[in-house]
C-alpha cells in the first residue's frame, strides 16, 4: 500500500501525467487524421497479436480428435490476416477500417459462439464465451452500418478519455500538494 505522504511528496508526477493526457486529448481533436493513422497501426498490431495467440492456443491445447480445435485455428488465422492486411495497406485500410473491424468482430463472435457450443459439455461457464461472441457480433453489426463514423468515433472516445483523465489527475495532484503542505506545518 502506498503511503499518503509519499503520494503528497510526489504530487507533481500526477500533474505531469495529467498535462500529458490533456495534451494528447487536444492533439487527437486537432489532428484526427494522425490519430486515425495511429489507430490503424494499433488495430493491426492488436489483430495480429490476438490472432497469433489464439492460433497458438488452438494448436497447443485443443485435441484434434475432439473436433473443437479448428474453430480456434480459423479464428486465429482471421486475426493474423486482418493484422497483415493492415500493415501492408494502411492507407486503404484506413478508408475501410470500420468495415474490416466489423467483419473481424462478426467472424470472431461467430467462432466464439461456435467454440462455446462445442465446449458446453466439458467446460462450465461457456455462457461467458457466448456473451463475448454476441457482444463481438453486435459491435460488428454497428460498424458495418457506420464504418467511417465508427473509426472517427473510436479516436474521439480516446481523446475524450485522455482529456477527462488528465483533468482528474491534475485535480488529484493539487489535492495531494495541499495535503503535503498541511502535513509539513
Amino acid at each position: 500500500m502506498i503511503a499518503a505522504h509519499k503520494l503528497a511528496q510526489n504530487w507533481y508526477w500526477l500533474l505531469i501525467r495529467g498535462l500529458i493526457g490533456i495534451a494528447f486529448g487536444i492533439l487527437v481533436f486537432v489532428y484526427p487524421a494522425s490519430a486515425i493513422a495511429a489507430f490503424v497501426i494499433l488495430f493491426g498490431a492488436f489483430a495480429f497479436a490476438d490472432g497469433l495467440f489464439v492460433l497458438i492456443a488452438g494448436l497447443r491445447f485443443a485435441h484434434p480428435d475432439s473436433g473443437q480445435w479448428w474453430w480456434t485455428i480459423i479464428q486465429g488465422l482471421a486475426g493474423i490476416a486482418a493484422g497483415v492486411l493492415t500493415f501492408f495497406w494502411p492507407a486503404y485500410v484506413a478508408l475501410i477500417l470500420g468495415i474490416l473491424i466489423a467483419a473481424w468482430a462478426i467472424v470472431t463472435g461467430v467462432f466464439e459462439i461456435a467454440t462455446a457450443i462445442q465446449l458446453r459439455k466439458n467446460v462450465p461457464g461457456e455462457i461467458l464465451l457466448i456473451i463475448a461472441g454476441l457482444l463481438s457480433i453486435a459491435l460488428g453489426v454497428f460498424f458495418a452500418f457506420v464504418p467511417v463514423a465508427a473509426l472517427l468515433t473510436w479516436v474521439w472516445l480516446v481523446g475524450i478519455y485522455a482529456l477527462i483523465a488528465g483533468v482528474a489527475l491534475i485535480a488529484l495532484a493539487f489535492r495531494l500538494r495541499s495535503l503535503g503542505a498541511h502535513a509539513t506545518l
